[in-house]
């Protein structure tokens, strides 16, 4: 597959030819949801917590006598129909996490990423650098290169002035390309890809992978959805 290379100005400079193993790989949705689902998962907490009637502070002592009152019968004042009382099966701490095998994590974001530089939605920069920190600069870059909503600037490795740069930009994003997800591949529109985090990512989640035999790795894989 070949892309087109820009600069800061918006212009085509070149063309460069990627990996179809990284960016050409047809779109399992079942594959890509279940990840999704589990890099949600894993990013819980799970420290939300509530008393039962057991452990309200207060006494367990009866609130009147059973009989005569004319009211209803009443027990605990810890009772969960009472104010102040316990909770009835409300959340109690627990571990979320879901362990996702390997092969589906990083099939899952090559499903992604192909479908961002299938849907044009991948722009391959030279290069992004500025000598100096100024987000008006990085402003007219992403006006430049035609972005209009979000956008995820992937860079080959943290570059502290790309970063604040962006930072006071809205709806815009920096990640090295080692740490790139599936999430935050979706989370936005346009995926902004440096010439050498594309390579780096060619070299990351296409070395030791077969053309044509990529969603057969997974066992129990879905069938690829037609696009």
């Amino acid at each position: 597959m070949q892309l087109p290379v820009y600069n800061l100005a918006g212009e085509v400079v070149r063309q460069i030819e990627v990996s179809d193993l990284v960016f050409g790989v047809p779109f399992n949705e079942s594959v890509v949801h279940q990840v999704m689902v589990g890099l949600r998962a894993n990013a819980r907490q799970g420290t939300n917590s509530t008393k039962t009637r057991g452990t309200v502070h207060g006494s367990t002592r009866k609130l009147y006598r059973q009989k005569g009152t004319g009211n209803a019968r009443a027990g605990s004042k810890k009772s969960p129909l009472r104010r102040g009382g316990g909770i009835t099966f409300g959340p109690h701490p627990r571990d979320y996490r879901q362990d996702t095998p390997r092969k589906m994590r990083r099939l899952a974001l090559r499903c992604v990423l192909s479908a961002k530089a299938g849907g044009g939605e991948l722009k391959v920069l030279e290069a992004i650098d500025f000598p100096e920190p100024k987000t008006k600069k990085m402003a007219e870059a992403l006006a430049a290169l035609g972005v209009a909503a979000s956008a995820l600037i992937v860079t080959p490795e943290p570059q502290e002035n790309v970063i604040l740069s962006a930072r006071n930009l809205p709806k815009i994003k920096t990640l090295p390309a080692h740490v790139l997800n599936v999430l935050d591949v979706l989370n936005y529109q346009t995926l902004l890809m440096t010439e050498a985090a594309v390579r780096l990512a060619e070299k990351l989640w296409g070395n030791g992978l077969k053309q044509g035999g990529d969603n057969a790795s997974v066992r129990g894989a879905a069938p690829a959805a037609d696009n």
